[in-house]
């Protein structure tokens, strides 16, 4: 069941940058969306919290916790909705997906983990893919603007992992988002122009903040307890083939060859990061 999990989660997240696009047709803008979805989440993961009664965090934690919905929330959403909107849903998940080797050089320079030729080497595949994809030609606008809010989303993205890493063992992911959602959504409030919204353009939002984010989460969450977290990271790499294929079904986006084969480096990228030999850590018994 762990392994249906992660793989519906990944799905849902798939279909983030093709519904996102369908309220952009309806006029409204990518940081309106980036705004809804954290407002609306925040009430959705807060009932949650309440439920399980995991509301409270320690006054030390909550400037970080902050922090995280500045970046993590503010930053990502509203970067992701802007990568969809300059390059479309495939390349947007495409260059989110170079996150984990952010991950790695972050780590490295940070939180002082060595870096070997596993990591080395995915960070290289990343860096190759992504120039790949970049000079694809197709049916992808590539524009600069696609290229830089796409690895600003990849960036922001990269802090779940480390903030996760810090912080996710002392709570639940309810009792976070809790607060790093209301956070996020009030520091996307100053650039949105809110317009008009038609029933189709408030059906995407819906679908967008229930499906693709709370159940998403929710659903990963219950696989990362049945799996070993390796194992999840690799059946989540689903997400941007999925994107890629509902984008080319839905609104007839397409790479070049040379822009699958840099898709497909990115992906290859992930895998060596995840799959990678683990040290071995001494017993204390």
């Amino acid at each position: 069941m762990g392994y249906l999990y992660v793989l519906a989660a990944a799905c849902l997240w798939g279909l983030l940058g093709v519904v996102s696009k369908a309220a952009f047709e309806q006029g409204v803008s990518p940081l309106e969306v980036a705004f809804w979805r954290a407002a609306l989440g925040a009430v959705l993961f807060g009932a949650q919290a309440f439920l399980i009664q995991k509301m409270l965090v320690l006054r030390k934690d909550l400037l970080p916790v902050a922090g995280f919905g500045l970046v993590g929330i503010s930053l990502f959403y509203g970067a992701y909705q802007l990568a969809i909107q300059s390059g479309g849903a495939a390349l947007a998940s495409v260059l989110l997906y170079t996150a984990p080797a952010i991950v790695a050089l972050l780590s490295w320079l940070f939180l002082r983990e060595p870096m070997n030729a596993f990591k080395l080497g995915a960070v290289a595949l990343t860096l190759l893919g992504v120039a790949a994809v970049s000079m694809q030609g197709g049916g992808v606008d590539i524009t600069l603007p696609a290229i830089f809010w796409g690895l600003v989303s990849a960036l922001t993205y990269a802090t779940y992992y480390l903030f996760g890493k810090l912080y996710l063992h002392k709570y639940t992911t309810p009792t976070v988002f809790l607060y790093a959602l209301p956070v996020g959504a009030l520091g996307l409030l100053p650039f949105v122009d809110f317009a008009p919204k038609t029933a189709e353009a408030w059906g995407a939002i819906a679908f967008l903040t229930v499906v693709s984010t709370f159940v998403a989460v929710t659903l990963y969450f219950a696989g990362l307890r049945r799996l070993e977290a390796t194992r999840a990271s690799v059946v989540a790499t689903l997400e941007p083939v999925v994107a890629a294929f509902a984008a080319w079904l839905w609104w007839g986006e397409r790479f070049s060859l040379l822009g699958y084969l840099g898709a497909g480096l990115v992906l290859a990228g992930v895998l060596v990061m995840v799959l990678r030999p683990q040290p071995r850590v001494a017993s204390n018994r």
